[in-house]
Parts: structure tokens; C-alpha cells; sequence
């Protein structure tokens, strides 16, 4: 007979559950006092004062947490950009400007990718380990919500911590019942604190809506990824890929002693480089002649006594103009980079005619930018300042340290990945100058100006409010003008004023602004600034 045995079930597996992150002592303590202090500082709230208050304590908390030895203390990279938050703050106290909020947010998003990985160079990889870090905050954190399971000894540990929170509660009501019969001072000043809290429970829980316990929800997140670091080594792995200099490529051959040996049919034959180095000094030869005929022009036409004539079109000569040197200039620096990219940069038999042919088309470039630079100036000349023709001032500097770094890679053969750092470092170092500017006041100043006999007021009170002392003090000019424009904001036509409705408008704006300022702007939202337009504006 055959027996047939049947096994037990086997015991079901464990469910494993995703481990909690480990939080010190003080992030335990600080991460809800940061969630409630964004939810005061921000909850209904202008961007001002807070912005500052809550950065510095991100900073604070973050610098806290670091130990004394901590790599950080030693990365050039994190004393810079711990230099540039504080400077962003400062600028934001004092001016409260775009330019000062975005340079404070990214500093201190880039302070914290450098707090998480110091060795890391590349600005743009510091700003993606700081926010891949602050993505996987949110699910470490989560267990920490999940209620203990059931068991004689949990249980007996939450009865234990129970009798010992509970303990002084009941004796303080005891004592507490006991002073108030014997004390009526006592029992009053008792009950009158009584009241107050619950006025405020009475008044608190009324405002407790499901925007804002959102809004908490939000700052609590926020306050999570700032101060909880979770280790991130992708972009440290792929940066320590790259090097400063361009290394001569010695693999991809067939052979088993290089790195990347390669054994298929090989389609570039000895000559090729050759070719290829014939092909740069080609493009070097011509483009340089071409260039130098428009620069000829230029220096002729617009550097040397430029006057527009009757019936010249300024705004296309700067819009359209601008663009395409702009865009011919990248398209240079993208070819010079293409051409020197590999061993082209160790062809000893014509590798100092390709150097020279292509640190004179740098130069050129370079005197592209100043005409170009020129056209933007004669257009401030004739029309006025507004914000895209100083970002073209800013765009073009960033260009000429560009050529600069396309010179140092031509010449000490660097790679492309010092060149995107070199040119990040000077992106960053522009957006705290334009943090420093207090932009909008010299705009009005420049643009009511007697030289002017055309103005486009209905741009000026679109700025923000610190330019209304300024637009009040300088409305007299506007007698002067043959020509006002007042366009609603949003519109695209424009509506002529005479000089009386034009400081009408700007009155109204004043008087507004004055009226509802102390209403609408709390202590979270001030800026010296404003607080200082507003105290010139009501005398």
C-alpha cells in the first residue's frame, strides 16, 4: 500500500516593514517646532521677514546637528554658499526684492546638497542631492506614524508611561482644588487664566480649516526634508566619473590592456584625425573672416558715433539683433567645445595653428558681445531701463567669463566638466549681485528723468510698493512729457494719459497703499524697505 504524507503549512513569512530613519534628540524636538513656526510665519502671509526667520533657523538647526570634525567644515563649496544664505537673507530683510527671495531659497537648497555630500564640486548636482534627499525624508519618516502592535509587554509599557504622565496631573488638580478654597485671590487669578485659554481654544479653533491643517501638513514636510539628511551618492558616483583636464583616449582599441578594449570593425582610420584637425581649421579660417567683416561693421556703425536716423526701427534693432548674436555666440562656444573635446587637443603637428585660429574666434566673440552690449545700451538710452535689458547685461557678462573659460580649455586642455563648473560658480555669484540690487529704485530714478520725453508709467506702479516714494517725489517730471502710457495690468493696449491723470494715478496708487498697509502687512511680511516708504509716504 502506498501512503501518501501530507506536509504542514508552512508558517507564514513576517511582514517586513520599511525601516523608520533615525532622528537625533534634537530633530525629534525641532522638527515640529520648525512645522509650527513655518505655519506662523507664512499661513496667509506676504513673503518678507518669515522668508529670513525660517532660513536662519534651517541654517542654525543644520549647523547644530553638524559634528565638530564634519567633512562640511572643510568644503570650500559649503562655506561659500553658507556666506551667500546669509548675505540672501540679509537682502531680503532689507530689500525684499525677487532677485534677493530666489537667491536666499537657492542658496540655502545648495547649503544643504553640500551639508549632504561636501565633496561634490558641480552646483547643479548639489541642488539634485538636496532635493532627492528631502524626496526620501517623507517615506523614512512614515513609520513613525503606524501604532505599536498589541503584546503583554507593550502593553504593560504603556500602562507604566501612563501612570507616570498621569501621576502629576492628578496631583497638581488635587493641590490646585485645594488653594483655590483656601486662597480666593488665588481662585480668581485661577479662573481669569482659565478664561484666557479658552478665548484663545474659542478663537483657535474656529481658524482650524482644512487649507490650512494642509498648509501645516506642507510646512511640516519642508521642515522634514531641511533638517532630516538622507544620504544621496548618485551624483557624487557620476561626478567622480569626470576630470578637470581632457585625458588622451587610449581605449576603445583591440586590445585586452586597455580599459574598453574594442573588437569590431574600426571605422576610424589613422588619417581621420588628420581629417578632422583640417576640418576645425577650416571652420576656424572661414568663420574668422566672416566675423571679422561683422565686426568691422559694427565698430564702424554702432561703436563709433551711433545716431538712430528719422523713422529707425530701435526696438527691432535691439530685439531682433540681440538674439541672433546671442545665439551665434553659443553656437561658437558649442563648436569650439565639439572640436577640442578628445585628442584633437594632442595633435602635436598642427595643434598651435588650431589654437590660435580658435582663441581668435574667441576674441571676436568677445567683441560680439560688446556690440551687442552697445545696442542694448543706446536702447536704455533712448528708452528707459526695464528688467530684460539689465538681464541682458547680466546674460552678456556671463558670456564673456564663458569665452573666458573656452580660452582656459583651449589652452590648459580643460573638460567640459570644468568649464560647467567654472560657468555655475559665476551664475550663482550673478544672482547674488542681482540679490544686491536695489533695481526697481533706479529704474524709476533713471526713467523719470528730464532726458525723457516719453514714459511708460503704467509699468513703473506695477513695481512693488518701495518705488512709490520715489514715483511721488519725481511726478513734477511729467509736466515735461509729450507722451504717457497707463496700460492695465495684463493688457496689451496701451492707453496715452495727459500729465494731470498721470499723477492722479500715481496718487491714487500712494493713497492706497498707505491706507491699507498696516491692515494687510504684519510683522511676517516686513521689510525695511517698505517699512521705510511707508513712513515717508504718510509725512
Amino acid at each position: 500500500m502506498t501512503s501518501f504524507s501530507v506536509s504542514a503549512p508552512a508558517a507564514a513569512a513576517p511582514v517586513t516593514r520599511r525601516a523608520a530613519l533615525p532622528l537625533t534628540s534634537l530633530q525629534k524636538v525641532l522638527l515640529p517646532l520648525g512645522a509650527v513656526l513655518f505655519d506662523v510665519l507664512f499661513w496667509n502671509q506676504e513673503v518678507g521677514l518669515n522668508l529670513s526667520v525660517y532660513t536662519l533657523f534651517v541654517v542654525g538647526a543644520t549647523l547644530a546637528g553638524l559634528p565638530r570634525r564634519a567633512a562640511a567644515w572643510r568644503s570650500g563649496y559649503f562655506r561659500l554658499m553658507l556666506g551667500g544664505t546669509l548675505v540672501s537673507v540679509g537682502c531680503v530683510l532689507l530689500l525684499g526684492s525677487g532677485a534677493a527671495k530666489l537667491a536666499c531659497v537657492a542658496s540655502l537648497l545648495l547649503l544643504l546638497g553640500y551639508v549632504n555630500q561636501p565633496h561634490l564640486k558641480l552646483l547643479a548636482f548639489a541642488l539634485l542631492t538636496s532635493l532627492t534627499s528631502a524626496a526620501r525624508v517623507v517615506p523614512g519618516l512614515l513609520p513613525y506614524l503606524r501604532l505599536p502592535s498589541g503584546g503583554a509587554g507593550r502593553w504593560s509599557r504603556t500602562r507604566f508611561y501612563g501612570r507616570l504622565l498621569l501621576m502629576p496631573l492628578v496631583v497638581l488638580g488635587v493641590f490646585h482644588l485645594l488653594f483655590s478654597m483656601a486662597n480666593p485671590r488665588y481662585a480668581a487669578l485661577a479662573s481669569a487664566a482659565f478664561a484666557t485659554v479658552g478665548e484663545w481654544l474659542a478663537a483657535l479653533l474656529p481658524a482650524i480649516s482644512v487649507p490650512h491643517l494642509v498648509f501645516f501638513l506642507v510646512g511640516l514636510v519642508l521642515t522634514a526634508g531641511a533638517l532630516v539628511l538622507v544620504p544621496v551618492h548618485f551624483f557624487l558616483d557620476r561626478e567622480s566619473r569626470f576630470g578637470e583636464f581632457v585625458r588622451r583616449q587610449r581605449d576603445r582599441v583591440a586590445s585586452f590592456s586597455v580599459r574598453n578594449p574594442n573588437f569590431r570593425a574600426q571605422t576610424f582610420r589613422s588619417l581621420d584625425l588628420r581629417k578632422e584637425y583640417l576640418a576645425a581649421l577650416a571652420v576656424f579660417g572661414l568663420v574668422n573672416v566672416l566675423l571679422l567683416v561683422v565686426n568691422i561693421i559694427d565698430i564702424n556703425w554702432i561703436w563709433l558715433g551711433f545716431t538712430p536716423s528719422p523713422g529707425f526701427d530701435l526696438t527691432q534693432f535691439v530685439h531682433e539683433g540681440t538674439y541672433v548674436l546671442i545665439l551665434s555666440i553659443l553656437v561658437a562656444m558649442g563648436i569650439v567645445l565639439w572640436f577640442f573635446r578628445r585628442n584633437l587637443n594632442f595633435y602635436a603637428p598642427g595643434l598651435r595653428a588650431l589654437r590660435w585660429g580658435a582663441t581668435v574666434w574667441v576674441v571676436q566673440n568677445a567683441v560680439l558681445v560688446v556690440s551687442v552690449g552697445l545696442r542694448n545700451y543706446y536702447y536704455i538710452t533712448y528708452t528707459g531701463l526695464a528688467y530684460k535689458r539689465i538681464g541682458v547685461y547680466g546674460f552678456l557678462l556671463l558670456t564673456l567669463f564663458g569665452l573666458g573659460t573656452v580660452l582656459l580649455k583651449i589652452w590648459q586642455r580643460r573638460s567640459a566638466y570644468s568649464l560647467v563648473r567654472l560657468n555655475a560658480l559665476a551664475a550663482y555669484a550673478l544672482l547674488l549681485l542681482l540679490a544686491l540690487g536695489n533695481w526697481e529704485i533706479w529704474m524709476v530714478r533713471y526713467n523719470l528723468s528730464p532726458r525723457f520725453k516719453a514714459v511708460d508709467l503704467g509699468f513703473l506702479l506695477e513695481m512693488p510698493e518701495r518705488v512709490l516714494p520715489e514715483l511721488a517725489a519725481r511726478q513734477s517730471v511729467l509736466n515735461g512729457m509729450t507722451r504717457i502710457v497707463i496700460s492695465s495690468p495684463g493688457s496689451y493696449t496701451e492707453v496715452n494719459a495727459t500729465p494731470a491723470e498721470a499723477q492722479e494715478a500715481i496718487k491714487a496708487r500712494v493713497t492706497g497703499w498707505v491706507r491699507n498697509y498696516p491692515e494687510y502687512h504684519s510683522w511676517q511680511s516686513w521689510t525695511y524697505a517698505e517699512a521705510d516708504a511707508y513712513e515717508r509716504l504718510k509725512q
